[in-house]
């Protein structure tokens, strides 16, 4: 060992323990915990997550002295062993894999029989009487050694080798001679002298160290990158590396190797599920190469090596407290346990386990909780095809084929066969259905582009369907009845030949695969552990949880789903329905002169009482010439309002009933009216048409009357122009129409005996002036109308803080006599006015761009910028309750079902946060997990199975 070494950089597997993920990743801490506990676990040795960072900060070089501490530990191997690594008697191969602290599947490397050159594969054969076994292994190393650790595909490989068998007329791997073998190994040699320009390394220890680099740079390869991204995964945590003696489940019948899981990982049943390969390594069932057996089918085959494996994963599961991912290997009838790890699930096994575990009394109720990622709930809410749907495609003889149902969802798109062209159609808007003989880690960009993946081998276990599970990606794999061609891109079935582009269906809960689109629909309810599990977080959390909703269905779902409340129904939305946009258009286009002559009228009225009689002659003229001016306009406004009442009465009470004892937040009409009005450059471009061609001359007038209307409402800067309150003041018999409607609304349900709770929200106020005029205007408008009908209404006045200066004059904006009794923060048009970004052109521009280069961590419209918009926020909660302690705070934007935003919330204190309808059971969870994160220590560090 180095002289100058101060921290151990290699642990034994019987010197560690599963609490040491850390430093020893996942897969080597589980590996020492197995070794502790006595189960059969070949010897072996981790390499830590720390010498892999010292790799990074000293230019991707090994540290000094490391050859000799790996020399050492080599040692220790070869005497449990009765093993030499590269002995030319009894020869030590080891396996040298990747293991960071959260499993990612696939996304590192790894390899196999590491320690065979041209003397030991002598000395194997001599040992073993078992030539085809041992060239087997040999070719396998070349090939891997190869890929992993100089770069040279495998697939140059893999063609040699399906060559081979072609020539050969075989099918199985198993059936090639030895005799063949050994020339296919020399052949790889060739291969790999010819791409590298040296001789395969005969030194054992030689090949060790660069494979241990080849593993340490596969900590940055792009697919790991991906995934890390995907899943949230700290890029600064290193990979261990785990070198282990290798035990062989390709020596004969009587040897195999299988992946299995302590319970069913796509349904959360509690029964044993797997699959098994006779005479094969662990790579043959986790890459898809071959499609394995049931486990069952070792049951039958190996009863006792199967008894005893059941009884290792039972007290594996009792022991980790979770459903685990086990591989094996059965040499010459001896049962290896070679790793074991929190499984990948999908999200319905994930929740159902979580519950099932409670009730069995495994894990607390806060566990459950903590163990189900909001994405996993979001994932229960996946499209699926209505069984009237599929049955019609079924009839129609659109089912092509069926594989193994992988990972559930319905998804459609279109059929792309590599992975770099599913990550362009992505970009061009399109959805994809990675299409593939099989996926490799490699592929792991295009997966995570794709709406759906779909193989043609491998089983339930294999990389693609890891993946697709953990990602909540619909799959189905081993789908063998499709012929693929990746070099033509397309596939057949039968006499049917699909190419790229061609739209395809799949359902990954049933395995179907649908030529065509089918329509999918959204679930409205969710099973009954989520149901359930979402009752315990709702024990956990401090905040609310309210909905977005503009309609009573929508209102309804949001019920379904566990709000307590609307925290934004936007009034708007509900001008846009066709039997009223005439009226509403109407509307505008006089509304500014109606109210313009009003304000005129209004002030001289006002002149005339305070006038002098010598005067008063002269303001009545003025008086009656602008009554007369005012006439039409005025007529023709009050009539559309008149029509517009009663909808919009009927509107918030379908919505008040709807969410009967609950707050339902009604925001004011908010954007700028000419968002109402037909398409300024259509209008333009018809005008023009009509003027050129000379035909329809009335059309004409009409069109240019209605233009000049546009033109007059036309705004450079439109979000900050005539809209949210500043329409209220501009156009005040607008505003007083709603509060009335709402106010009639309301008064109808109580006397109903509904309890109606309706809180008004003032848009986009940045003044106290702005608030205290609209507020005044609201008490007057409410108490007419419960004069007027004898009810009392329950009723709140707030306003929408979306605007910087809003939130830095919170103090003044909260009152409860005459200002707001509630703050809503409308982040997306916060973040917008805080950055100085427009969200819309952003989005498509300079914001991925900010994202990939680091300039910003991530899409502030996505989650909460909380050093700048959260800095706002907090001066807004603290300055607003200074001034009325009983201030309600909640937040209505996007961000409202995003969970880091959601942990902010929770965090500055707000009452509630409220999202879409179908993010509602998302928040639910999110709003728990922040609760248990942040004050149980036991979650503190908490990072969601998946």
């Amino acid at each position: 060992m180095s002289k100058t070494m101060t921290k151990k950089r290699i642990y034994l597997f019987s010197e560690g323990n599963k609490d040491m993920k850390d430093l020893l990743g996942g897969k080597g801490a589980n590996l020492a915990e197995m070794t502790s506990m006595g189960f059969p676990v070949p010897p072996g040795f981790t390499v830590t997550t720390e010498v892999c960072n010292e790799y990074y900060a000293n230019d991707r070089k090994l540290p000094e002295g490391f050859g000799d501490e790996l020399r050492e530990a080599m040692k220790d191997i070869e005497n449990k062993k009765n093993q030499v690594f590269g002995g030319s008697e009894n020869t030590l191969l080891v396996s040298v894999r990747s293991g960071a602290k959260f499993s990612m599947p696939g996304m590192m490397d790894t390899i196999l029989n590491l320690g065979l050159n041209t003397e030991t594969v002598k000395a194997m054969i001599k040992k073993t009487n078992n030539p085809r076994f041992v060239f087997d292994a040999y070719r396998r190393f070349i090939m891997m050694f190869s890929d992993v650790v100089m770069d040279v595909k495998k697939h140059i490989y893999e063609h040699e080798f399906k060559a081979l068998k072609a020539r050969l007329g075989l099918k199985e791997d198993y059936d090639v001679p030895a005799e063949e073998l050994e020339k296919l190994c020399t052949l790889f040699k060739e291969i790999f002298k010819k791409n590298t320009g040296r001789d395969f390394p005969e030194d054992v220890y030689e090949q060790l160290t660069l494979s241990v680099e080849a593993v340490f740079r596969s900590w940055n390869n792009e697919r790991a990158i991906i995934y890390r991204n995907r899943e949230h995964i700290d890029h600064n945590l290193g990979t261990a590396v785990n070198v282990q003696s290798m035990v062989f489940g390709n020596m004969g019948e009587q040897s195999g190797t299988g992946v299995a899981f302590t319970r069913n990982s796509q349904t959360g049943e509690n029964v044993v599920t797997g699959e098994f390969l006779f005479n094969a390594q662990g790579e043959d069932v986790v890459a898809g190469i071959r499609t394995p057996l049931d486990i069952s089918e070792m049951e039958k085959s190996h009863p006792e090596l199967y008894k005893q494996f059941l009884d290792i994963s039972g007290k594996l599961e009792k022991h980790y407290k979770d459903m685990q991912d086990m591989e094996f290997t059965i040499e010459e009838g001896k049962l290896y346990m070679l790793q074991t790890r929190n499984a990948k699930r999908t999200a319905m096994a994930s929740v159902k386990i979580a519950v099932d575990m409670v009730h069995e009394g495994l894990i607390t109720k806060e566990e459950a909780v903590n163990r189900v990622s909001p994405d996993q709930i979001d994932m229960l809410l996946h499209p699926y095809f209505p069984v009237s749907e599929k049955k019609k495609a079924i009839e129609s003889g659109k089912l092509i084929a069926k594989g193994i149902n992988a990972s559930p969802g319905a998804a459609c798109g279109i059929a792309i066969f590599e992975a770099a062209d599913a990550i362009k159609a992505k970009e061009e808007g399109k959805s994809v259905i990675l299409t593939r003989p099989e996926t490799t880690p490699d592929d792991a960009g295009g997966m995570n582009a794709s709406v759906g993946i779909l193989t043609s081998t491998g089983g339930s276990t294999s990389h693609a369907a890891l993946v697709a599970r953990g990602w909540g990606i619909p799959c189905i794999v081993g789908c063998e009845a499709l012929s693929m061609d990746t070099e033509k891109k397309q596939f057949s079935v039968g006499n049917k030949t699909f190419k790229e582009g061609d739209w395809l269906s799949i359902d990954g809960a049933t395995g179907e695969v649908f030529e065509g689109k089918i329509p999918a629909i959204k679930p409205d309810e969710l099973m009954k552990e989520a149901q359930e599990l979402l009752s315990w977080a709702d024990d956990i959390r401090r905040l609310g949880v309210y909905a977005n909703a503009d309609n009573p269905r929508d209102a309804q779902r949001a019920r379904n789903f566990g709000a307590h409340g609307i925290g934004l129904c936007r009034t708007e939305h509900m001008f846009m329905e066709s039997d009223r946009l005439p009226v509403v258009q109407k509307m505008i286009l006089v509304a500014g002169d109606a109210e313009r002559f009003k304000r005129q009228l209004t002030r001289l009225e006002e002149e005339l009482a305070a006038a002098d009689e010598s005067k008063k002659a002269n303001i009545e003229k003025s008086i009656e010439h602008v009554k007369a001016e005012m006439a039409e306009p005025w007529a023709t406004y009050t009539d559309c309002l008149a029509k517009l009442a009663p909808m919009q009465k009927g509107d918030f009470y379908g919505i008040l009933k709807a969410m009967e004892g609950f707050w339902v937040i009604i925001r004011l009409l908010d954007p700028p009216l000419h968002e109402f009005l037909p398409n300024r450059d259509e209008t333009m471009e018809e005008v023009i048409t009509l003027r050129i061609t000379g035909k329809n001359p009335e059309r004409l007038k009409e069109q240019e009357a209605l233009l000049e209307k546009i033109n007059k409402l036309h705004e450079f800067n439109p979000m900050l122009g005539l809209r949210v309150c500043r329409l209220g003041i501009v156009y005040p018999s607008l505003y007083r129409m709603q509060v009335r409607a709402l106010f009639e609304a309301a008064c109808q349900l109580v006397k109903e005996g509904v309890d109606a709770k309706p809180e008004i929200m003032i848009p986009g106020v940045g003044h106290v002036n702005e608030m205290k005029t609209l507020r005044k205007m609201v008490d007057e408008v409410g108490h007419k109308v419960m004069d007027e009908q004898g009810v009392k209404v329950n009723y709140k006045v707030g306003t929408m803080c979306e605007l910087p200066r809003a939130c830095t004059v919170a103090g003044k904006l909260a009152n409860p006599a005459e200002g707001a009794q509630f703050f809503s923060f409308g982040t997306n048009d916060l973040t917008q006015t805080t950055f100085g970004y427009s969200r819309d052109d952003a989005a498509g521009t300079f914001i991925p761009v900010y994202v990939e280069t680091g300039i910003l961590p991530v899409d502030p419209f996505q989650a909460l910028d909380r050093e700048g918009v959260g800095r706002l926020m907090t001066m807004a909660v603290t300055d607003g309750r200074n001034s009325y302690s009983d201030l309600e705070v909640g937040i209505c934007g996007e961000h409202g079902g995003e969970p880091s935003s959601i942990e902010f919330c929770h965090l500055l204190g707000l009452n509630y946060v409220s999202c879409s309808p179908f993010r509602v059971p998302i928040a639910r969870l999110a709003a728990a997990h922040a609760k248990l994160r942040n004050e149980d220590d036991r979650f503190k560090s908490g990072h969601s199975t998946k």
